[in-house]
Parts: structure tokens; sequence; C-alpha cells
């Protein structure tokens, strides 16, 4: 049974912590370096109720794409919500690491596990990362649709392929329009939107779309909106990052057993869909 430094080591060679965003927070949240691991879950974020399936399960360590603190504290008191968390963790032996903009970056990372979800064929990243020769990492892909769809049958499949959330797939755009290439990025995209109209693509898929960004891309040109939950498009991300962790596992004899949390930590409960006759006026 490998220790937590091994499979650390293994987890950083995947996702480099000096690949992150200067803003970010990745890396060992807690844990002892000489504690053995036996089990792992994967989750997209650290809340108490990862955090208790992670002790149902006899975890000892938790991988998330969230970091818990992204800046500093002076408190882990059980009082706080975050510090709940961290009592119960290290009460529970069980280690907390973080890999968030190091594994979107990745090659492959959050917006290939993405891609794969919908199906789509990646071509190369949306924004390269200029230290990568290959021109393989970087933020967001820029893929194919084979064969092409509509945007409502394209919107379909996301809404099908991704796990259900309460927003569903929020669409903007000409339902008819055809859908041959596509810009993904998981989590918020809204930032990227120079980008995917420079790539010249017919869709953009990403999360948290806010509405002055996403009015201006309309009138900018006639790219489509495909708006999920910011959860539902990092989620498959973590069964990607399982298999990577399963592959090293098998290589070095390990034994680790990953499983992947299917809590919805979704903070949307509920949709109430307008109702097209309602007339305001």
């Amino acid at each position: 049974m490998p220790v937590l430094s091994e499979v650390i080591a293994a987890l950083d060679a995947l996702w480099p912590p000096e690949r992150a965003e200067q803003w970010d927070a990745v890396g060992t949240v807690c844990g002892d370096p000489d504690a053995p691991v036996g089990r792992v879950l994967f989750a997209v974020d650290p809340v108490q109720e990862v955090v208790d399936e992670a002790v149902e399960l006899g975890a000892d360590l938790l991988v998330t794409h969230h970091p818990l603190y992204l800046r500093g504290t002076t408190t882990v008191a059980a009082s706080t919500f975050k510090g709940r968390v961290v009592h119960t963790l290290i009460k529970n032996d069980i280690a907390l690491h973080v890999a968030h903009t190091n594994a979107d970056r990745a090659d492959p990372g959050v917006s290939d596990a993405l891609a794969g979800a919908l199906d789509l064929r990646v071509t190369g990243p949306l924004v390269p990362d200029p230290s990568d020769s290959a021109g393989r990492r970087g933020l967001g892909r820029i893929c194919e649709v084979e064969p092409p769809l509509t945007l409502a049958e394209f919107a379909a499949r996301a809404a099908e392929r991704l796990p259900a959330t309460a927003q569903g797939i929020r669409v903007a755009g000409d339902p008819e329009r055809i859908i041959r290439t596509v810009a993904v990025c998981g989590g918020s995209g809204d930032s990227l939107f120079d980008e995917v109209r420079a790539a010249g693509v017919d869709a953009y898929v990403t999360a948290d779309l806010r509405h002055h960004p996403a009015s201006e891309a309309q009138h900018h040109s006639p790219l489509a909106l495909v708006d999920a939950a910011h959860w539902a498009t990092e989620w498959p991300w973590i069964e990607q990052a399982a298999a990577q962790l399963d592959e090293i596992s098998d290589r070095h004899g390990w034994g680790l057993r990953t499983h992947i949390s299917r809590t919805v930590t979704d903070p949307w409960t509920a949709h109430a869909a307008s109702s097209a006759s309602s007339s305001h006026h």
C-alpha cells in the first residue's frame, strides 16, 4: 500500500501545481505524508456532504477539483463550515488534495473530459499554454461535432450526457442552426469570449454565463451558447481523474481503490420554467 506522499507525487505529475493560475489554491490541504492510502474518493466540491461520504466509504484521501480555502484563513474552528470540514477530515485520517486550474490546463484536463462526455472530437486547446511545444495543453478545447447537429439536437445531447441538475441546459441562438465546431470550457467560461470568437466556432459550451457577456456575444457574432450548471461541466473530469489514478496504481502495483462521488453538489435545487402564455405588461 502506498503512503500519501507517493500518491500525491503521482497526482502532481498529472496536474503540476505550478501550472495553476496565480490566484488559485491547489495542492494538499491536510494529510500526513506517511499515512498509508488504500481508498481514494474523487469529487468536484470539498463540502461536508462529500466529506461525510468519504468517511462512510473509509477513504484515506479525498481529491477535489474545487479548493477548500481560496484565501488565507486564521481559523479552522468547527463552528465554521470549512473548519468543520477540516475537523472531520483530520479526525478520520482523510487527506484532502485539490487540483483546480492546474487540472483545467492539463492534457487531458477538465475540458477534455467535458468534450468526451459530449462525444466531441478535440482538435486542440482554446487558449494554448505557451509552455507546451506539443500544443495540447491550455484552457478550453476546440472540437468537432461528427456528424453535425442542429443546435436543438446538440443541446438535447448535452442535457442527456451531463449529470442532471435543476438548471439543465440553457441555450442562446437559432435552434435550427447547424453546429459543426464547438468550443468547450468546463466551469465559468465567460472570460474567454474573445478567444471563442477568434476560433470561429459555431457554438460555445460552458457554465455560469452572465447576462451582459452573453448578450454582447450574441451581438458580436452568430455564436450559439450552451450553458450548463458549473458542477455538471466539471463532473466528467472526476471520472477521468479516477481512471488516470487507476492506471498509475496498476503500473505501481498499489492496488488502490478509486471511487467517484455521485453526490450532486450543484447549489441549485429546483427549476420552475416560465409559462409562455403569461403576458407581462
